[in-house]
C-alpha cells in the first residue's frame, strides 16, 4: 500500500528475564532489565535504529508505584534515560508512566498517535522490576546499590492513583490487590449463581491452560503445568490469600523480569533500513476508565473494559471471531472473565487467552506485565503473516483498560472513539454510597484478609432502610465463620458505624 509516511508501525520487540536460581543468576537492576529488553528490540528490528531514538516511555516500577513506595536497594532517579543512556539513545523526550497494568498498551497507543501527529518519529516503550532480587538480598549483609543519578528532563506522571484509593477504603482494609479483586469476583460469583466450591473450580479450569503455556515460556517466572486441582486444593505451598483466592490463582509478585516495544512512522522505518517483514501495525486501539469502585452499580463487572475492547476491533475493522491470539490481562480470574463474559469468549475457547502463560505464572510484579504480551503478540503476528492478535491490559482495580489489535495487514491509521465514549462512561448512573453505616443490611460481596493468622473480614453491604452501599469490616467469630466455611451473599447482617469506620456482625 501507498501508506501515509506518518504510519507507525511496531519494528522491534524484546523480553529479558532471570530467576534466582538460574545457574547464571546475577541479580541485575530493574535498569538492566529494561535494557537488556531494549537491546533486544534493537537487534529484532534488524537496523541500526539506537541513535534515531526520539522518545522513551518508562512504565513505573512496583517498588515506586505508591506515594511511601521504598527502593530498598535503590534505584535512578530517571529511570527512562537511565535506559536511554544503556542503549545509545539521547531522546529529546522521557516519560514515566503512572501506576497500572494497562501502561504498556496505553503508553503504545499514546505514542503510536504521537508518531501519526508528526510529534514522534521514533518511540522505545519499555519496563522492569526486579522484585525478585530485591527480596533476595532483603536480609543479606551485603547486597547491591541500585542507586543511579543521571540528569536530562523526565515528564515524571507521578503515581496516578487518584480515584483508587480514599481514606474510606483505606481504613476499611482495601490496600492491597489480592483484598480488593476478592470482592470484585465474589460478586461476580453471586451473578453468576454458583457457590464457593463450584466458583473455584471455575477458576482453576479458566486458569489451568494458563499454566501450560507459561511451561514453555522461557521467560516465565514460575513455568510449571499445573492441573485444576493443583491450583485450587488449598495447601501450605498453596495456602488461601483472601477469599476466594488461593496463593496459584493470584499474580506472581516475585520477578526478574523486562520488556520492550520500539516503534517508528513507515517513513522513518524505510529511511533507517527497517525490513518491511518486521513491520506490524497497531490497527486496533482504544483506552478507557471504569467508574470509581463503589459508584458502579454492578461490581462484578467493568463495561469499560468490554467497551474498550469493542472499540479496538471496530477501528481494526474486524470482529472478535477474526481474532486468532489473545493476551487477556489475568492478574486474578475476574478480569478475564469480564472480558469473556463481554465479548461471548468461551473460557476454554480453543483460541486460548494469554500467549505468556498469564500473570500468576509467567509473572506480573508491577505494571509492565503487557508489554511482553505485546512481544508475545508482535513475534506471533510475524509468524502468521495477515492474522489479527488482541492485547488487553487492565489496571487498577479493573479500573482502567487499554487494548491493542495487531497484524502484518497494512491500513492507514484510524483514530479511536476512546474520548467520546469516556464521557459516555462517566455519565451512567452511579450507586449511592453511605459511609457512616447503622442498622441491617445484607451482604453484597465479601472477602477476608490474613496478616499473619489474623483473619479480618471485609463487607460491601447494602442498608435495607434504603438499599444505599457500605463498605465494612468484621472481625465478629461467628461471620467470619459464615464468611469462611460457608455463602454469606446476601445473607442478613448488622452495621454499626464507629469513628474509625464501620464493623459488622451476624446478629
Amino acid at each position: 500500500m501507498d501508506l501515509d509516511p506518518h504510519t507507525p508501525v511496531v519494528v522491534g520487540v524484546g523480553q529479558a528475564a532471570e530467576r534466582i536460581d538460574d545457574s547464571d543468576y546475577q541479580g541485575i537492576s530493574a535498569v538492566e532489565l529494561a535494557a537488556a529488553a531494549a537491546r533486544v528490540a534493537l537487534v529484532d528490528c534488524g537496523a541500526d535504529v539506537g541513535a534515531a531514538v526520539d522518545t522513551v516511555a518508562g512504565v513505573r516500577q512496583f517498588e515506586i508505584s505508591g506515594p511511601i513506595a521504598h527502593a530498598p536497594l535503590g534505584r535512578s532517579n530517571n529511570y527512562p534515560r537511565s535506559v536511554a543512556k544503556r542503549i545509545g539513545a539521547d531522546p529529546a523526550r522521557a516519560i514515566l508512566e503512572i501506576v497500572g497494568g494497562q501502561g504498556p498498551q496505553h503508553l503504545i497507543n499514546e505514542l503510536a498517535g504521537a508518531i501519526v501527529a508528526g510529534r514522534s518519529e521514533v518511540a522505545m516503550v519499555f519496563g522492569s522490576d526486579a522484585t525478585s532480587t530485591i527480596r533476595h538480598f532483603a536480609e543479606a549483609a551485603s547486597k547491591p546499590d541500585f542507586t543511579e543519578t543521571i540528569t536530562g528532563d523526565l515528564e515524571d506522571r507521578g503515581p496516578g492513583i487518584e480515584g483508587l484509593i480514599s481514606r474510606y477504603t483505606v481504613i476499611h482494609g482495601l490496600v492491597d490487590a489480592p483484598t480488593q479483586y476478592g470482592l470484585l469476583e465474589n460478586a461476580r460469583r453471586a451473578a453468576t449463581g454458583l457457590g464457593p466450591t463450584e466458583y473455584l473450580r471455575r477458576m482453576g479450569e479458566l486458569f489451568a491452560p494458563f499454566t501450560k503455556v507459561a511451561a514453555g515460556n522461557p521467560f516465565a517466572a514460575a513455568p510449571v503445568e499445573r492441573s485444576v486441582e493443583e491450583l485450587i486444593t488449598v495447601s501450605e505451598r498453596n495456602r488461601m490469600i483472601a477469599e476466594p483466592y488461593p496463593r496459584l490463582l493470584v499474580a506472581r509478585d516475585q520477578v526478574n523480569q523486562g520488556a520492550a516495544t520500539l516503534l517508528m512512522s513507515v517513513a522513518a522505518a524505510r529511511r533507517l533500513g527497517v525490513p518491511q517483514e518486521k513491520w506490524v501495525y497497531l490497527r486496533g486501539h482504544a483506552d478507557l476508565q471504569e467508574q470509581s469502585l463503589l459508584a458502579r452499580p454492578e461490581l462484578g463487572q467493568a463495561p469499560s473494559a468490554v467497551l474498550a475492547a469493542r472499540e479496538a476491533l471496530a477501528v481494526a475493522g474486524v470482529g472478535v471471531d477474526d481474532i486468532t491470539t489473545f493476551d487477556l490481562y489475568s492478574c486474578f480470574p475476574v478480569p478475564v472473565f469480564n472480558i469473556c463474559d463481554g465479548l461471548g469468549i468461551a473460557p476454554d475457547d480453543p483460541r486460548g487467552l494469554t500467549l505468556t502463560g498469564g500473570l500468576p505464572f509467567f509473572g506480573g510484579a508491577g505494571n509492565n506485565y503487557s508489554m511482553h504480551a505485546v512481544a508475545e503478540t508482535v513475534a506471533r503476528m510475524r509468524s502468521e503473516p495477515g492474522r489479527f492478535g488482541l492485547v488487553g491490559a487492565n489496571g487498577g482495580i479493573m479500573s482502567k483498560y487499554s487494548v491493542g489489535v495487531y497484524s502484518t495487514s497494512p491500513a492507514e491509521w484510524q483514530p479511536d472513539r476512546s474520548a467520546e465514549l469516556q464521557t459516555q462512561v462517566d455519565g451512567r448512573s452511579v450507586q449511592s454510597v453511605t459511609e457512616q453505616a447503622d442498622g441491617p443490611a445484607t451482604v453484597e460481596t465479601y472477602t477476608v484478609r490474613r496478616d499473619g493468622g489474623r483473619l479480618t473480614g471485609i463487607i460491601i453491604g447494602r442498608l435495607v432502610a434504603d438499599d444505599s452501599r457500605f463498605l465494612a469490616t468484621t472481625e465478629d467469630d461467628e461471620l467470619l465463620t459464615l464468611l469462611t466455611e460457608d455463602d454469606p451473599l446476601g445473607h442478613a447482617v448488622r452495621v454499626r458505624s464507629f469513628d474509625y469506620g464501620n464493623r459488622c456482625f451476624l446478629r
